[in-house]
């Protein structure tokens, strides 16, 4: 897989997507430009690190990793070169060397209704590429009671999920996804800038509230299948969120959250 950068994908806010294979006429990064594998390390300490367990075993077994090998590790307060030193059963041991620089992300909350798991594990894949910095699910009036009743069982799977796609799209760290939440502890979120994306708002886009200059945190709520109640609505309206929309379209709340996200990261990322 060719990692390609949010911004060379995004014009003027509009997603593009074109199927099928690249014409022959197309241009493709040369090999030169791919970089090394990205992990996030399980134990850290001074100039040393490991990943343990599944995580070590996928290293292992699946990538046939050598000592001597190079990768970049994220150690939680930067990302530095390491060179494998050891490897045994469910263990890798790293050897850290030169800081490397990475890219800032602007700080985005996505407040996240539960819906079906498996659309919701895609939304926090995609979402988690594209730099998001915290996920919390709602269980909102709209979803099903029995997605509601297991989602805490879910918290932990989503987390991995989360630390996989973190890896795969070379960030530093994984989002936080938070324990599932009800309406009330959502609405008072402290962020600069709140905003609850809804169909039925008709006059505002949410590329009409955002700016490179709008403050950050910002959060963004995306609701479940069915979309939110008028008396959420009005709650949200009532705790000093704004309303906007992400266009004419009725959109599935994981295209919505992937949608809604991309332009924010497109609109506040430094430039």
């Amino acid at each position: 897989m060719i990692p390609y950068p949010v911004s060379s994908i995004l014009n003027d806010h509009n997603l593009n997507h074109n199927g099928g294979t690249l014409p022959p006429t197309a241009h493709c990064p040369p090999a030169t430009a791919l970089t090394r594998r990205r992990w996030i390390a399980d134990e850290v300490s001074e100039n040393h690190a490991a990943l343990v367990g599944d995580h070590a075993d996928h290293l292992i077994r699946v990538l046939r990793a050598r000592v001597g090998e190079e990768f970049d590790i994220a150690t939680g307060q930067s990302v530095r070169r390491g060179r494998i030193t050891s490897i045994i059963e469910s263990r890798v041991e790293f050897e850290l060397g030169e800081v490397i620089s990475t890219a800032a992300f602007p700080e985005i909350t996505l407040v996240l209704a539960i819906y079906k798991f498996d659309r919701m594990e895609w939304a926090i894949e995609k979402c988690t590429e594209l730099g998001v910095s915290r996920i919390i699910p709602l269980i909102s009036r709209r979803t099903d009671p029995h997605l509601a009743a297991a989602s805490n069982k879910r918290v932990e799977r989503w987390q991995r999920i989360a630390r996989q796609a973190a890896e795969q799209s070379r960030r530093s760290t994984p989002p936080e996804v938070s324990a599932p939440t009800k309406l009330p502890e959502a609405l008072n979120l402290p962020h600069a800038l709140r905003i609850l994306l809804a169909e039925s708002e008709e006059k505002t886009l949410l590329r009409d509230v955002l700016s490179p200059e709008s403050s950050n945190p910002i959060a963004l709520a995306i609701g479940p299948e069915g979309g939110w109640t008028e008396d959420e609505l009005q709650a949200f309206q009532q705790a000093g969120w704004i309303s906007a929309s992400l266009g004419n379209t009725i959109l599935r709340a994981e295209t919505a959250a992937i949608a809604a996200l991309a332009i924010a990261v497109s609109t506040l990322s430094p430039r």
